[in-house]
C-alpha cells in the first residue's frame, strides 16, 4: 500500500501544466518578484512575441507585439512593472508590462541575444553577436550608450549584480568577464571548457551559475578569486539551468533530449526526470518561493511544474485521501 502511494504521488509530481500560445520553440524564461498582483512570468520565443503570464496558474496575461524577429531574452524589472526583450531583429525593446506598451526601442548593428535591467529599473544591458557590451540608460534614452568590448564570440548571457555594482557577461568564446558598473571597465575573467550556455544569478543573488558544456557551475558571488566554484559534470551538455531559492537542489535542461532533470546542489547526483516536453529543453527557471520550475521547450510549450506533493498550490489541489 505504502509503495502505491509512493507511486501516485511520484506521478502527480510530475504532471505539469502546459501553457500554449507560442508558435515556435521557447527560449527563455523568468519569473518576477512577487508583487501585490502576485508573481508573473515572461517567455522569449522564436517566433517574435514574448509573452507575460500569471507565475502562479500560468494563466495569459499579455503578448508584447513589435519585434520582427525571434526574442531571444527578456528580463522584468524586480516590481514587474517594466520589461526589456533581445531580439533578431538587431533591437532591444523596453515595454510597460500593464499596458503592453514599447517605451523604448535600441537599435544594435546586430543580433541580441542577451539582456539585462538594473533593479531599480533605470538602465538596461545587453550582448549580442557583435561580442560586444551595451549600457544604456533610459532617463536619456537618446544618448549614446555606453560600451565596453573583451569578448570574441557572441554573448549569450548578462547579468546585473546590483548588489555588487558590476555586469557580468558569458560568452560563446567560453568566458565569463566581470564588469566594474561605474567604469564599465573589465575587472576580471573566468576561463571555462566550453561555450557559455546559460548564466543567472541564484534568487537570493549569493550565487552565480552557469552552463559550460556538460559542466553545472556555482560561484559564491561574495568570495574572491573565483575560488568558491563548485562544478559538477553531468551526463548531457546543458542548456539552461536554475538553482532552488533553498540551495539544495538544482534544475537543468539540456538539447540533447526532452527530460527535465533535478540534481542535488550538494553532489550533483540526479534526484527527478520530470517527462512531458516533446522537444528539447531551452530554458528552466524556479519560481521566487521555490514551489514551482517553470520550463521551455522546442516544441512551443511552457510547462510548469509543481514542486512538493503534501499541500495545494496554485491549479493543483493536494488530495488527502
Amino acid at each position: 500500500m505504502n509503495k502505491n502511494i509512493q507511486q501516485q504521488q511520484q506521478q502527480q509530481q510530475i504532471q505539469p501544466l502546459t501553457c500554449h500560445g507560442h508558435t515556435r520553440p521557447v527560449v527563455d524564461l523568468q519569473f518576477s518578484d512577487p508583487t501585490a498582483d502576485g508573481t508573473l512570468l515572461i517567455s522569449s520565443c522564436k517566433d517574435g512575441n514574448p509573452m507575460l503570464r500569471d507565475g502562479t496558474t500560468g494563466d495569459w496575461v499579455g503578448t508584447f507585439q513589435g519585434h520582427k524577429g525571434a526574442v531571444w531574452s527578456s528580463r522584468m524589472t524586480r516590481q514587474g512593472h517594466m520589461a526589456v526583450t533581445g531580439s533578431a531583429d538587431f533591437t532591444a525593446k523596453v515595454w510597460n508590462t500593464y499596458s503592453g506598451a514599447s517605451l523604448h526601442t535600441f537599435q544594435h548593428d546586430h543580433i541580441v541575444r542577451a539582456v539585462d535591467v538594473s533593479g531599480d529599473g533605470t538602465r538596461i544591458a545587453t550582448g549580442g553577436k557583435e561580442a560586444k557590451l551595451r549600457l544604456f540608460d533610459l532617463f536619456r534614452p537618446d544618448a549614446p550608450p555606453l560600451e565596453a568590448v573583451g569578448h570574441t564570440a557572441t554573448i549569450r548571457a548578462v547579468v546585473w549584480d546590483d548588489q555588487r555594482h558590476r555586469l557580468l557577461t558569458g560568452g560563446e568564446d567560453g568566458l565569463i568577464r566581470i564588469w566594474d558598473l561605474r567604469t564599465m571597465r573589465h575587472t576580471d575573467t573566468i576561463t571555462c571548457p566550453a561555450p557559455i550556455a546559460d548564466m543567472t544569478l541564484s534568487i537570493d543573488q549569493s550565487c552565480l551559475l552557469w552552463t559550460s558544456g556538460k559542466t553545472a557551475n556555482f560561484w559564491n558571488v561574495d568570495s574572491v578569486n573565483h575560488e568558491d566554484i563548485t562544478t559538477h559534470v553531468l551526463e548531457h551538455s546543458l542548456s539552461s539551468i536554475s538553482l532552488h531559492p533553498d540551495h539544495t537542489t538544482f534544475a537543468a535542461g539540456s538539447d540533447q533530449d526532452l527530460w527535465v532533470r533535478i540534481h542535488d546542489f550538494a553532489t550533483g547526483d540526479e534526484q527527478e526526470v520530470y517527462k512531458g516536453h516533446h522537444g528539447p529543453i531551452h530554458t528552466v527557471s524556479f519560481s521566487p518561493d521555490g514551489e514551482m520550475l517553470a520550463t521551455g521547450s522546442e516544441d512551443g510549450t511552457v510547462r510548469l511544474w509543481k514542486g512538493a506533493t503534501n499541500h495545494s498550490y496554485g491549479l493543483w489541489k493536494h488530495n488527502t485521501q
